[in-house]
């Protein structure tokens, strides 16, 4: 761990045992958890709330979960918040599939579309309820550790003012000083996705379903529609940061267009104003080779790039980091070992429930990061959609992974895999079939357009060659981690009854 610029000399004295810097929902959730626990924390932020947060604002299932065990899910406002039952699927304009969000025991059969200005404030003043002191628009400027505490200087205005605390959680986002300060360097650009979102006035369509759309334009990633009430809904789209060949149009633009272009999503803005201008920010992806703590220090959240690489799914990942960091602080409090080894408990569990899910999606989106072989991908994208279309265990499997309700390895359970490769053998076996048949002329130019897309796509390959041995390395390393998580897996007898992140917790059940 690097060593800040300013030196400060402490007392004997602890402003507070817990420092949070940040205050979404990975920090305020820990905040939360440990003053429930009756630790002393104090809860930063270099902002004023309410404040708003770029976001698609989908709160899934497992997070409506957290809300309630926080008390949230009673207020009359939460009820308030738009209510999402089903989603649907897109690709260049034709839908692929349509269903509900998939039920699993012990969640919501829901999601909700609650904007980040209203989220983020409940967690911070259920936080407050339970007795966290909360400083806003004070900003961390650099802390150091010692053997016995963390010393942060904090900036507010134009005062300065110094903090000795116990143990530090970092929870301050993308940009995160104190992930920095601890692995020494700023996140790589290839563990980045950026998005861009609006909010839009007058939307035509179904306020209870959320759609999300794919291209070629805008592959590899997605954009959304997310209802946020009759009538409103957030718009947006996420791609990944680096690909081969990189791509230079602004996201901005990028957005208009498809909202022009995409007959789907235009008919349903058709007649909708744009609410407030379109804006973006930068996600950190997991990177498994990353450490969470040190001495005194945790990431939680973004800081700690829990965020799904496959959907840019976060707030879930944000609230349930935030409580294990405060169970493992509150363990280590309790024993006044607050060590790497004592803290290293919650690098474990995030590992134990996260890693194997994060090393699948990180090994696909590796894959799909190739923009040359989009229209292998694209291919994949139908085929699988067409075969949850006509299966609907298939669909429940699929869908739950995408949502994060269900453990990424059931992706390569025996069901998914033959279904696919059936899926692929009708399609295209029986789609040959009946054009030598019936139309040879069309299987002629079929297999004269596939050569054309094989040659087209080995030239770009050419092209790019630096790009693509880039590509193909870092799919050596996703596939070695993978590989690696599937030893683990198959290794522990525990998993054979492997169940969602959430139904492993105890006293967890929702009902509303």
């Amino acid at each position: 761990m690097t060593t800040p610029n300013v030196r400060i000399t402490v007392s004997n004295h602890f402003d507070t045992d817990i420092l949070i810097i940040g205050a979404g929902p990975a920090g305020a959730a820990a905040a939360y958890h440990l003053a429930k626990q009756g630790h002393d924390v104090t809860l930063i932020d270099k902002q004023k709330f309410p404040r708003d947060k770029v976001c698609g604002d989908f709160v899934g299932p497992v997070a409506l979960l957290e809300l309630k065990n926080l008390g949230i899910t009673r207020w009359q406002d939460y009820q308030d918040t738009n209510i999402v039952r089903r989603a649907s699927l897109y690709l260049d304009g034709k839908q692929l599939i349509s269903e509900m969000i998939p039920t699993i025991p012990g969640l919501p059969a829901f999601g909700r579309v609650i904007p980040r200005k209203q989220l983020d404030s409940w967690i911070v003043q259920v936080a407050k309820e339970a007795g966290v002191s909360v400083l806003e628009e004070h900003q961390l400027v650099a802390f150091s550790t010692d053997s016995g505490s963390v010393t942060a200087e904090l900036r507010h205005e134009k005062t300065r003012r110094r903090f000795r605390a116990r143990a530090i959680i970092g929870a301050d986002g993308s940009h995160s000083l104190v992930a920095r300060q601890l692995r020494g360097k700023k996140t790589a650009n290839k563990d980045r996705i950026v998005a861009v979102r609006a909010y839009y006035d007058g939307v035509a369509g179904e306020a209870d379903e959320a759609e999300l759309y794919f291209s070629g334009e805008s592959f590899p990633g997605y954009y959304w529609l997310f209802p946020t009430g009759k009538g409103q809904a957030n718009v947006g789209v996420g791609m990944v940061l680096e690909t081969v060949p990189r791509t230079d149009d602004g996201l901005k633009q990028l957005l208009k267009n498809l909202i022009a272009r995409d007959p789907v999503l235009s008919s349903r803005l058709a007649h909708a104003q744009l609410a407030n201008k379109i804006i973006g920010w930068p996600l950190n992806t997991y990177n498994p080779r990353l450490p969470l703590t040190a001495d005194r220090i945790l990431l939680t959240g973004d800081a700690a790039g829990l965020i799904n690489p496959l959907n840019g799914e976060g707030i879930q990942y944000a609230m349930l980091s935030g409580r294990w960091a405060a169970e493992a602080l509150h363990t280590a409090l309790i024993n006044n070992r607050l060590e790497r080894p004592a803290l290293f408990a919650y690098e474990q569990r995030v590992q134990k429930e996260l890693r194997y899910d994060m090393a699948l999606a990180g090994m696909i989106v590796q894959l799909i990061r190739n923009r040359i072989l989009n229209p292998v991908w694209l291919k994949a994208l139908e085929l699988i959609a067409t075969r949850a279309r006509v299966d609907p265990d298939y669909a429940a499997i699929t869908g739950g992974v995408l949502a994060g309700l269900i453990p990424a390895s059931s992706v390569i359970s025996r069901k998914v895999i033959d279904g696919t490769v059936q899926q692929a053998v009708m399609s295209l076996g029986l789609r040959t079939a009946f054009n030598t048949v019936y139309k040879p002329k069309n299987t002629l130019l079929a297999g004269i357009d596939t050569t054309r897309t094989g040659l087209d796509m080995a030239l770009k390959s050419f092209r790019h060659t630096g790009g693509s041995l880039a590509w193909g390395l870092g799919v050596a390393i996703e596939a070695a981690e993978l590989a690696g998580q599937i030893l683990i897996d198959l290794g522990d007898n525990s998993n054979k009854t492997h169940h969602p992140v959430q139904i492993t917790d105890p006293v967890r059940s929702y009902t509303e």
